[in-house]
Parts: C-alpha cells; sequence; structure tokens
C-alpha cells in the first residue's frame, strides 16, 4: 500500500468564462468508480442544457484507475487534459466533470485543452486537498480508571483516535504509523504500568 496520497479537501465547483463560453468545474471525493459514475450522472442531470460534459477521474492510492472522456468535443482536448492536471497535482479518489455552455466562439483544439485543463487546476486550488496517510489500526483495552488520562494523552500527542467504546474495560482504536508501533508499545506500558493491552488490526488511511 501506497503510505500515502493526496485528495480533494471538499466537493465543490469552480466556473470560468472564455470567449464567452462557460466552463463549470465540479470536483468530488469519490471511492469508488460506481460513485464517480453517479456524479457524473447527476452532474449531467442538472445542466440538461449543456453541450458538453466531459470527465476525468482518479482511483486506487496508487492512481491505478484512470479515465477520462471528451463527450463530444474534438479528441483528445477535454478528459485527458482533465485527467493530466489531476494527475499532476498528484490527487487520489477523486472525479472531475467540466460542463460546458457554448458560447459561439470555437476556441480550437489548443484553446480547449487550455481551458478543459485549465479549470481543473482552478478548481483544485479553490477548494484544497489534503494528505491522508496510512495506519496500522490498533485498539488499546483499558481500565476506566486510567481511560481518560490514556485518551487526552493519546489525543496530546498527535495520535489519531478513531473510536472510543466502554463496557467492561474501555477500547481505544487508534492508528498507528507502521514505524510508530514499537515505541507506541513502550509508551502504553510506560503510562498505564504495564496494564493496558494492544491489539493490531489491518490498515486503513486517515489524515496525516
Amino acid at each position: 500500500m501506497q503510505e500515502q496520497y493526496r485528495t480533494l479537501a471538499r466537493a465543490g465547483v469552480h466556473e470560468i468564462e472564455i470567449n464567452k463560453s462557460r466552463f463549470l468545474c465540479a470536483l468530488a471525493p469519490v471511492a469508488t468508480e460506481a460513485e464517480a459514475q453517479d456524479f457524473i450522472a447527476a452532474v449531467r442531470k442538472e445542466h440538461p442544457g449543456a453541450r458538453h460534459h466531459c470527465f476525468a477521474y482518479v482511483l486506487g492510492a496508487d492512481g491505478g484507475v484512470q479515465k477520462a472522456s471528451d463527450d463530444g468535443e474534438p479528441g483528445g482536448t477535454a478528459g485527458v487534459p482533465m485527467l493530466q492536471m489531476l494527475v499532476r497535482r498528484e490527487v487520489r479518489y477523486v472525479v472531475a466533470v467540466v460542463t460546458r455552455y457554448f458560447g459561439g466562439v470555437k476556441l480550437g483544439a489548443g484553446g480547449l485543452i487550455r481551458a478543459y485543463g485549465g479549470v481543473v487546476g482552478e478548481a483544485l486550488d479553490t477548494l484544497g486537498t489534503v494528505t491522508r496517510q496510512r495506519y496500522r489500526l490498533a485498539t488499546v483495552t483499558v481500565d476506566h480508571q486510567r481511560a481518560g488520562k490514556v485518551e487526552n494523552d493519546l489525543r496530546a500527542t498527535g495520535r489519531v483516535v478513531r473510536e472510543v467504546t466502554y463496557g467492561a474495560d474501555v477500547r481505544i482504536e487508534v492508528g498507528l504509523p507502521e514505524a510508530d508501533i514499537d515505541g507506541f508499545r513502550a509508551w502504553l506500558a510506560d503510562a498505564t504500568s504495564g496494564t493496558a493491552g494492544l491489539d493490531l488490526g489491518g490498515e486503513a488511511y486517515g489524515d496525516a
């Protein structure tokens, strides 16, 4: 698995106008191709009068799934420059749909490439990106007496606390970079006088 990847901070729309043509770039974070296709369909439905709804998406922490469509624009002038912008910015799990309302002035191939790639780049700048870090999931089991201090110390040291469950004991699920596991185990033993348990689970991505 990739140690980290960058993705979109939030969904949104950014618009530019070039020679009376309107280019509306809708960006959204998506986890699967099905989610990407649903988003594309929703944008089409929202703008039924537009001539083109070109799209590109990149999925997988390694960017292994990539797809683009010119949707009726001359080949290679829309979806490809959109995809190239996403790849160049190294964003993952994101879909971009650019809706074009034609203004009556032809832009030429070069103009279209600059417009479609450019509006995606501007949209990324406007909406922002976040970095997601690969973590090993770990569950700390501690008695109620020590749980509050342990949880506070975890948050104070910047640990990723994912969930806290209260039962006979308190279970605190945290995300740990693989390189930190041995050091965390030693810290936990010291902080709880050796009374806490630590169970290692699978892997997930969380905010870096």
